[in-house]
């Protein structure tokens, strides 16, 4: 989907499954493990190119036992892009790339809750991945993490790489012929006010919480409480056990918390967007420990419903009949963090390329004239008022009217050629050694 301006983390998620081991790929393999092939200091292993091209193959629908010449192009392709991915890891801790870790935690964040949407609960992930939302979080982490340096890098090295305007004539030239038209396309607004609970519910939530840490400091188990009371469905069955887990593997208002506990020590209340946790630290070993806790999560009331309703409506209200700028009122008001200081901008949209879960977004998209502000409507994230700012019909793409995409296509395609001419020369001078698989 092209686009222009900031896609809204909120609102339009998109859930990318990034290469973690699990029983979705267990079931269709077994791997005896080696060493696929040697990067610098670093090792590939059998089992990651196993494991990346069975994922790949269920994506493309290829049956690995019934078409192996495709599949071993597959594996072939796995090890090939494997191979760059260390190759540029190994050149951006030379040139010292960093990450920011706030941007790390919010997109580890974004595509957790995306799985648990997408699942349903942690225990279906834990089902899909075959291993514990711990591990399947630290492989996110650590993938994330990889991706932006390597991102990071390809900034640093190809951020002034301009193209002039006969590259940009020749390009249309050569081919415009195989250039995808312009779709129907439309340039949104949205103003986002999230469902949030009572400070009523809050201090309910609170209080039990309270209650419960009481009864575990006078001498209840905190396993039989934890089974009881917490609403982790992911841990309450085995007495809120979380299991060994690292740094990173926690949102950061938990981890703090755990990390500071001793063996048998349990913590004050702590509050997480999941709501309030009693956290007891059963065992540490080197930087891992082994915690349990009981959730108490604050319930989002029908009054809270009403009153997020009411507050989209008034804003509407204030905007359609009172003149009042939607700019400045999603500045004001919006609960979209990452649009709000646009004024709500979500930019360009391809009408049938919105994600599966933007269509609530599509369905009132084509109801809307230019300029008009829509109704108040419901997604997961709450309730939205939608503004069309500018409607594009489907037409070829012309050097006259499109100058700006087909240059942005043309910069594009010679960033791509340079990028790979310099990944050649770095793979001449680090050591590479593929093995036999």
């Amino acid at each position: 989907m092209r686009r222009s301006g900031h896609l809204s983390v909120v609102v339009l998620v998109t859930v990318l499954l990034l290469a973690v081991a699990g029983t979705a790929v267990a079931q269709h393999q077994q791997v005896l493990d080696g060493i696929a092939a040697i990067v610098d200091d670093d090792i590939i292993l059998i089992s990651e190119v196993s494991q990346g091209a069975y994922l790949l193959a269920m994506q493309l629908g290829i049956d690995p036992t019934r078409q192996t010449s495709e599949f071993e192009k597959l594996k072939k392709e796995t090890l090939d892009n494997l191979i760059t991915q260390k190759v540029l890891l190994t050149e951006a801790e030379a040139e010292t790339v960093k990450v920011d870790e706030n941007q790390v935690n919010q997109l580890l964040d974004q595509q957790m809750q995306g799985l648990l949407q997408q699942l349903g609960s942690e225990k279906k992930i834990e089902e899909y991945f075959g291993q514990p939302v711990s591990k399947v979080r630290r492989s996110y982490r650590e993938e994330i993490e990889n991706n932006l340096k390597i991102r990071n890098l390809q900034q640093q090295k190809f951020a002034d790489l301009k193209v002039n305007r006969r590259e940009v004539e020749e390009f249309f030239a050569t081919h415009k012929d195989s250039l995808p038209s312009l779709r129907e396309s439309v340039n949104i607004s949205h103003i986002l006010i999230q469902v949030k609970p009572s400070a009523e519910a809050d201090q309910q939530a609170f209080e039990l919480a309270q209650k419960l840490r009481k009864r575990i400091l006078a001498g209840e188990d905190f396993a039989t409480l934890a089974k009881q009371y917490s609403q982790d469905p992911g841990s309450a069955s085995r007495g809120g056990e979380l299991g060994f887990m690292s740094r990173g593997d926690f949102v950061p208002e938990f981890e703090t918390a755990a990390f500071a506990l001793d063996p048998g020590q349990v913590s004050d209340i702590v509050k997480t967007r999941f709501g309030y946790h009693i956290i007891q630290c059963i065992d540490k070993r080197g930087d891992k420990i082994n915690v349990r806790h009981i959730l108490i999560p604050v319930p989002v009331l029908a009054k809270d419903e009403q009153a997020a309703l009411k507050k989209i409506t008034e804003i509407r209200k204030e905007i359609v009949e009172g003149g009042k700028s939607f700019e400045e009122m999603a500045k004001k008001y919006s609960d979209d963090e990452t649009t709000k200081e646009q004024g709500g901008l979500l930019g360009w949209f391809e009408m049938d390329k919105f994600s599966e879960t933007a269509q609530e977004f599509r369905a009132v998209a084509e109801t809307l004239k230019v300029g008009e502000v829509s109704a108040p409507f419901k997604t997961k994230y709450g309730y939205h008022i939608l503004r069309m700012n500018a409607r594009q019909e489907a037409r070829p793409l012309s050097l006259e009217k499109d100058w700006d995409k087909i240059e942005a296509m043309a910069l594009e395609m010679k960033r791509r050629k340079k990028f790979k001419e310099w990944v050649d020369q770095l793979k001449k001078r680090i050591y590479i050694e593929v093995k036999e698989m």
